[in-house]
C-alpha cells in the first residue's frame, strides 16, 4: 500500500509541463470554436475540457498540466457562453456575441459536439469528456448512447436547463463510467441528480478535509485540500484504463 501511496505522490507533482497550441473548428451552426490543444503523443487518447459559466479555456491552465501525466492529450474548450478566468479571454464567446449565435447554456451542446468531432479525427479513440458546472451537465447529456465518448469526469452538475431539459431523468440510462465530484454543501444536490444512474458506473465524490469548491476550481491550488480531490480522480482514471 505505500508502494502505491508513493506511486501517486509522484505522478501527481512530478514536473512535467507541457505548452499548448491554439486551435480552431466550426460547430455544426457555423460557429468558429477556439481551443488549447496539449498533445503529448497522438497515439494516446483525449480528454476534453468545458468551463463553468462566465468562464474561459483558462479554467483549465493549471490543471492540464496535471492531467497530462496521466497519459492523456488534453483538448481545453472555449464554449460559446463564458468571459474571462485566469486571464485568458473566451474568444468562442465574444465572436458568438459579435455574430449574434445564441450563447445560452444548452447552444454550448453544439460546441462540445464539434469538440469531439475534431479529436475523433485525429484518433480512433473514444474521448473522455470534462465538464464543470453547467457544462459538467452538458457532458453528461452528450454522453449518453454516445459511441465516440467512452467516460465522463463531472465537476458540480447541475439542473441549469429546467425550461428545456431535466437533466436527472435523462441519466437513467446512461452506462458510462461517471466521476462526479463537488463541494461537501453540493453532495446531497449532486446525490440526488445522479440516483436514476446505474449504480455500477458511477463515482460520486465530496472532500471530508474541507468544504471545497464548486466547479473544478476543486482542482486549482487555491483550493486547501484540492489535493484529496487529486486523489479520487487518479483513482477513477485508474480504473477507466
Amino acid at each position: 500500500m505505500r508502494i502505491v501511496y508513493l506511486f501517486l505522490f509522484v505522478l501527481l507533482f512530478s514536473g512535467l509541463v507541457k505548452s499548448q497550441e491554439k486551435v480552431t473548428f466550426l460547430a455544426e451552426d457555423g460557429l468558429m470554436i477556439t481551443a488549447d490543444l496539449y498533445e503529448i503523443d497522438p497515439k494516446k487518447p483525449y480528454i476534453l475540457l468545458f468551463h463553468q459559466a462566465g468562464f474561459s479555456r483558462g479554467e483549465y491552465k493549471e490543471t492540464t498540466q496535471r492531467i497530462l501525466k496521466y497519459g492523456y492529450n488534453c483538448l481545453a474548450v472555449d464554449l460559446r457562453s463564458g468571459g474571462e478566468v485566469n486571464y485568458i479571454q473566451n474568444h468562442t464567446a465574444l465572436l458568438a456575441t459579435q455574430k449574434g449565435f445564441p450563447t445560452d447554456f444548452l447552444s454550448s451542446q453544439k460546441d462540445i459536439l464539434a469538440a469531439i468531432k475534431w479529436v475523433r479525427q485525429r484518433t480512433r479513440k473514444p474521448v473522455i469528456l470534462f465538464g464543470s458546472s453547467f457544462s459538467a451537465s452538458l457532458c453528461l447529456l452528450i454522453a449518453d448512447n454516445n459511441p465516440d465518448v467512452k467516460a465522463v469526469i463531472a465537476f458540480s452538475p447541475g439542473e441549469f436547463f429546467v425550461d428545456q431539459i431535466t437533466v436527472k431523468d435523462n441519466l437513467a440510462g446512461l452506462k458510462k463510467p461517471v466521476f462526479v465530484a463537488s463541494s461537501k454543501r453540493e453532495n446531497p444536490y449532486v446525490t440526488d441528480l445522479l440516483s436514476l444512474a446505474p449504480s455500477s458506473f458511477k463515482t460520486i465524490f465530496a472532500p471530508k478535509e474541507g468544504p471545497g469548491e464548486h466547479g473544478s476550481k476543486s482542482l486549482w491550488k487555491s483550493n486547501p485540500n484540492n489535493n484529496e480531490y487529486w486523489f479520487a480522480l487518479t483513482l477513477f482514471f485508474s480504473k477507466i484504463k
